[in-house]
């Protein structure tokens, strides 16, 4: 738990009970996870809390969210050097259609796109949907 904590702390984080298992849980998923998600693998838990620990993980850049197109979003911890910016660290996702899982693919990055003079992008999401490796 101490690594932890100073992994929090170097993120310029207070590393509180909630926000440990917070993270702690997010690094044993395989598949991006929901709010829902993360509320039902907690037997006491504070919805409100819960969003606001995934919000703070996602504004100091430790997590990223995705639109899957399923509705509900679904979040994932970044890779070490993410900055989320535009241009390098967006990766495609992939939606499995039979187990519901939604899977961070860093290894494959989202193309830069060229916009029409004063559109200016902020962000982007690129879901590819099929079957995944465990499924097929």
């Amino acid at each position: 738990m101490k690594s932890l904590e100073k992994y929090l702390s170097s993120n310029s984080i207070r590393p509180t009970a909630v926000r440990l298992l917070v993270l702690e849980t997010l690094l044993a998923q395989k598949v991006a996870i929901s709010l829902t998600d993360l509320e039902n693998s907690f037997e006491h838990s504070d919805r409100v809390t819960l969003y606001r620990t995934l919000k703070t993980f996602q504004e100091k850049k430790i997590i990223h969210s995705i639109d899957d197109g399923t509705g509900v979003m679904k979040y994932a911890l970044c890779e070490e050097s993410c900055n989320c910016a535009i241009e390098k660290d967006l990766h495609v996702h992939f939606y499995c259609r039979i187990c519901n899982g939604t899977f961070c693919l860093p290894d494959f990055k989202i193309p830069s796109i060229g916009l029409p003079k004063k559109f200016v992008q902020e962000e982007a999401n690129l879901v590819v949907k099929g079957i995944c490796d465990q499924c097929s």
